[in-house]
């Protein structure tokens, strides 16, 4: 007892004086965060949610995952979004996953890095509330931004794997031993989306809106990251009025902006250093913390920037070397060799050292909120509102110093929906390149309403497939079961209670 005493109150101290606020996110309470005992003061609930951040940057001590959690977001995001290009060192499971040959047994088909996360979640949930017959101290408030907390991290990583798996099993209570049954079916997406957003709207009951730091309210959940979550549910359950709302909670609080400065101080700001205005929630990694970015995009390449990427999603000006959109060459990618540089660049020049490599992973910034906004506004229709979506495409555009040449020509009324999207998604694709954000922007306007426009889906196979592939790639695209990815075997194995999507029987 007196040790685990010890330990506590060592994780409470360097919490509170660390230096670097983000420093909280390197630590985790010992030997996990289930044990009984531990559930015994307020500091016991704050090293629980200490660990559930933790659990977002690395394994936990004992546990030899393939990926870090960083990493799956960045292939499930990223890899049949057709901007990437195979590295030196991608391995078999990637490129078949870039290529659309995907069976059950691909290891980054695994979920349990998330579910061990959501574990973690769920233990906060269910064991916090008890904590406060223990502890006197502990005030409603302090529980209720703990709860806020676990609840929304749950939700984002179960919005994942909806968008990923499409259905998949819903656990809500913890597990405490390996006594308990995990034989466990899935939900339908339907229902995971409903409990997602049931979850959010409670976290934002019960959200901070500031921690009393830039890093503390970048890296930890806020009612405005648990909004950017919402208005991103929002858009995928086609409630376009519930995903403005929820933008509007961002863009009318004041705290937020789009910087306007030159080309090198706004890469250093925004993502060489980050947390700044145009952060809304960013995983925390330090120089004693180090992300994975360094060595799958440098030093052992799996990935690197498609061949045709700055012509087509960047553009360039043939007659004017100075005039470039500051999004694309030294930003997202080095355009020399295709190397994917956002996450390991110092400045427009210049690489971090792998010991200064400590670039966070963006999981949503404000250019991705107003981008949200349009397209709620676009959807909702009407030519004020396509005018004020081609307005803020506008603003973005010109505080990034796009190129005409990637201007889309909109009829004049702004009542063209299609058009008005198209132009929306090109430019998330321009600002929000290797972000983990592209296939799921595909994905989302692809099957809007009933799979309207299924041929983006298509057209986007025939743009990066093979060649010799392309016909076959096409077929599979056409079953809306192949847009999600299988089961993988070893669950299937564990868990009897488990059905394949049936694209992969």
């Amino acid at each position: 007892m007196q040790t685990k005493i010890k330990t506590i109150l060592a994780i409470f101290i360097l919490f509170v004086s660390a230096s670097s606020c983000d420093n909280y996110l390197d630590l985790r309470p010992q030997d996990g965060i289930v044990r009984d005992e531990f559930w015994k003061t307020k500091e016991d609930i704050q090293a629980a949610v200490i660990g559930i951040y933790s659990s977002l940057l690395s394994s936990p001590p004992g546990v030899s995952d393939n990926f870090t959690m960083t990493e799956y977001l960045f292939m499930y995001g990223e890899l049949r979004g057709g901007m990437l290009a195979e590295g030196l060192n991608v391995t078999e499971d990637q490129r078949d996953i870039m290529n659309s040959n995907i069976i059950a047994s691909n290891e980054v088909t695994s979920w349990a890095a998330f579910y061990r996360t959501i574990n973690y979640c769920n233990t906060v949930i269910d064991l916090a509330p008890a904590v406060k017959n223990e502890d006197p101290t502990l005030t409603d408030t302090q529980l209720k931004h703990f709860l806020s907390e676990a609840l929304a991290i749950r939700a984002y990583l179960y919005f994942t794997l909806a968008r990923t798996f499409k259905d998949v099993p819903l656990k809500l209570k913890a597990t405490l031993s390996d006594a308990e049954n995990f034989q466990i079916p899935t939900s339908t997406q339907s229902e995971i989306f409903t409990q997602v957003i049931k979850d959010l709207k409670l976290a934002d009951e019960y959200a901070v809106e500031n921690y009393g730091s830039a890093a503390s309210n970048k890296g930890r959940i806020t009612t405005y990251a648990i909004n950017a979550m919402l208005a991103d549910v929002y858009l995928w359950t086609e409630d376009y009025q519930g995903a403005l709302d929820a933008t509007k909670k961002l863009t009318d609080s004041g705290k937020f902006a789009l910087i306007e400065t030159s080309s090198s101080t706004w890469f250093n700001t925004v993502f060489a250093k980050g947390n700044s205005t145009e952060s809304v929630f960013e995983f925390q990694y330090t120089t004693s913390n180090l992300g994975p970015f360094y060595n799958i995009f440098s030093l052992r390449p799996q990935f690197k920037g498609g061949a045709l990427l700055m012509d087509q999603v960047f553009g360039i000006d043939s007659n004017n070397a100075e005039n470039r959109d500051i999004r694309g060459d030294f930003a997202s990618l080095i355009s020399a060799t295709g190397e994917i540089y956002k996450f390991t660049g110092l400045n427009n020049f210049e690489k971090k050292t792998l010991q200064e490599a400590d670039t966070h992973w963006f999981v949503y910034r404000y250019a991705d909120v107003l981008l949200m906004q349009a397209e709620a506004l676009t959807r909702l229709g009407g030519q004020v509102n396509g005018q004020a979506a081609l307005d803020i495409i506008a603003d973005i555009r010109s505080k990034r110093r796009a190129i005409s040449q990637t201007a889309k020509t909109i009829t004049a009324t702004a009542t063209n929906k299609d058009d008005i999207i198209d132009y929306i998604l090109a430019e998330r694709a321009r600002e929000l390149a290797f972000e983990g954000k592209r296939w799921y922007d595909v994905l989302r306007v692809a099957r809007a309403n009933n799979y309207e426009r299924k041929q983006l889906l298509i057209d986007l196979a025939v743009a990066t497939a093979p060649v010799n592939q392309q016909q076959s790639i096409i077929a599979k695209i056409k079953d809306p079961n192949s847009h999600y990815l299988p089961i993988n075997a070893n669950e299937l194995y564990t868990n009897k209670a488990l059905v394949q999507n049936p694209f992969y029987k």
